[in-house]
């Protein structure tokens, strides 16, 4: 084999083992730009805009009180009627723990009932994550094993849904939600499915 063949053949080789590599760096690229710029949900559309919202029945999270009284479960029967916005989250979250303060402040308003779906995550640490940080949500309910948040099609947590008083989904944003996407976003589609409500 002369040395240019063996050469050329070489840098064959080269690209063919790195092309996994050069794969995965486009795909952590793609990822990045989703995280950076807030997890816009355009970025990654979901099938089930337009549709009815998951009929999920979940445990309650045991021991989140609310004035000494249990805060409810996640139930699909908690739509009809509201206006709700639905949070996937989870303690072990980073993300969720940055989001948190939004929620609280958005909860405080009363502009809309908030659901929470407590995704693969310890009953004691939860309630700790809620306890220090202030619990928004009118329902939780608790998805130890991930089968309400596949139905959802969630990507991964924190995401959040609107869901109108039809029950049916009319938002989806994936990643943490920020000033911006609330004031832009999330609360423009909130009051147009209210004033939708009272009309």
């Amino acid at each position: 084999m002369s040395e240019e063949n063996g050469s050329e053949k070489m840098g064959r080789n080269w690209l063919f083992a790195a092309l996994p590599l050069i794969v995965f760096l486009a795909l952590a690229g793609v990822f990045y730009k989703q995280l950076a710029a807030g997890g816009a949900s355009s970025d990654l559309p979901s099938a089930l805009i337009g549709r009815d919202a998951p009929k999920s029945d979940l445990p309650p999270l045991v021991g989140l009180l609310d004035g000494g009284i249990q805060v409810p479960a996640f139930s699909g029967d908690l739509y009809s009627g509201h206006v709700s916005l639905i949070n996937v989250w989870a303690s072990w979250c980073a993300p969720c723990r940055e989001e948190h303060p939004l929620l609280v402040e958005l909860g405080k308003q009363n502009k809309v009932q908030i659901i929470g779906l407590n995704y693969k995550d310890k009953q004691e640490n939860a309630i700790r994550f809620l306890g220090q940080l202030g619990n928004p949500y009118d329902a939780v309910g608790v998805d130890s094993n991930g089968r309400a948040a596949i139905e959802w099609g969630v990507y991964g947590v924190p995401e959040t849904f609107v869901v109108g008083p039809d029950g049916k989904i009319i938002h989806k944003h994936v990643g943490p939600l920020n000033p911006k996407v609330l004031q832009e976003t999330i609360l423009p589609i909130i009051e147009k499915a209210k004033s939708g409500l009272s009309s």
